[in-house]
């Protein structure tokens, strides 16, 4: 079914096992998966060392661009990962540093709305940052300086967004030759006790909307992440198994790079919400529907063990 819109079949073990020997690569997502905010999901740290320990090569691919993927590999640590290694984390952060250095080989400086996590990406790539200076006081986009050498715009999650953000980097893709990037497309995050935060996707679509230009993206669904982690492990799509927790991003993904799809209802998506875009008439949909369904990880954990 791998490629295609899935069938929402409901694993259990014997079945899982089955999955499992069938593939050699095991994606996975991060946050609704393995963990949820500071507490790792039962079963998965476990499930993580038994895959490792049967011979299969596991990777993490994930949306948040919030951290570098030096700060993963201590939040794996702290969460009672054993032996996540940096090179094994591939995060939209990462994979848009990689893209501006590698693919569009940026012969400038990016303008970048984001956080931390990205910045550091960036700077660890070698690609240069146009820098944000502290605003003067009553600075507008009449007066506030551009920097003639950007050459590209990257959106990611901003805490600190701001109309000027905005404004300058409408005016920076006023240049059809300026570059413009979204490290993913979440539209938004789910908070503890029910509250959310807008993603990455809502300051882009914001950017698109008054830009009248689209973003190329390059987190999931995209398939760029996949290609970033192909072209370092060689990994064979018919071989690989991507495991996630929400149908519009980590399943068409999946789909997106022919592989097989698993999702697990411990985040965002429910099996509903699966089921309808299974039996939906828009092909777009159906692309958005796993070919199985696992209540979580701990159900794979079962499986390893039994």
């Amino acid at each position: 079914m791998a490629g295609g819109g899935g069938g929402c079949v409901t694993l259990r073990g014997a079945q899982i096992r089955d999955l499992l020997d069938a593939k050699h690569n095991v994606l996975f997502d991060c946050d609704g998966v393995v963990w949820n905010g500071e507490t790792a999901v039962t079963g998965a740290p476990e499930v993580v060392s038994l895959l490792k320990q049967r011979g299969k090569r596991v990777f993490f691919v994930t949306n948040n661009c919030t951290r570098p993927r030096e700060n993963y590999v201590q939040k794996f640590s702290r969460l009672g990962f054993a032996d996540v290694a940096e090179e094994e984390i591939f995060s939209s952060a990462y994979c848009s540093a990689a893209y501006l250095r590698d693919v569009a080989r940026l012969q400038g400086k990016v303008y970048v709305i984001g956080c931390g996590g990205v910045m550091k990406e960036l700077r660890d790539a070698g690609v240069p940052v146009a820098e944000e200076g502290d605003a003067e006081p009553g600075a507008s986009i009449y007066t506030c300086p551009l920097d003639p050498d950007v050459k590209a715009v990257l959106v990611g999650y901003d805490e600190n967004f701001t109309f000027m953000k905005l404004a300058k980097a409408c005016c920076y893709l006023q240049s059809s030759e300026c570059l413009f990037l979204a490290t993913d497309p979440d539209p938004w995050h789910p908070l503890r006790g029910g509250r959310v935060t807008p993603g990455s996707g809502s300051l882009t679509a914001a950017l698109e909307t008054a830009s009248s230009r689209k973003a190329t993206v390059i987190g999931k669904p995209s398939r760029f992440m996949f290609d970033c982690i192909s072209s370092q492990f060689g990994l064979d799509p018919a071989r690989s198994l991507m495991i996630g927790d929400r149908l519009e991003t980590d399943v068409l993904f999946g789909s997106n790079c022919g592989l097989a799809t698993v999702l697990t209802l411990t985040g965002v998506s429910t099996l509903q919400e699966a089921l309808a875009f299974r039996d939906s008439q828009e092909p777009q949909q159906k692309h958005c529907a796993p070919d199985y369904v696992v209540e979580s990880v701990a159900d794979i954990l079962q499986a390893l063990e039994e």
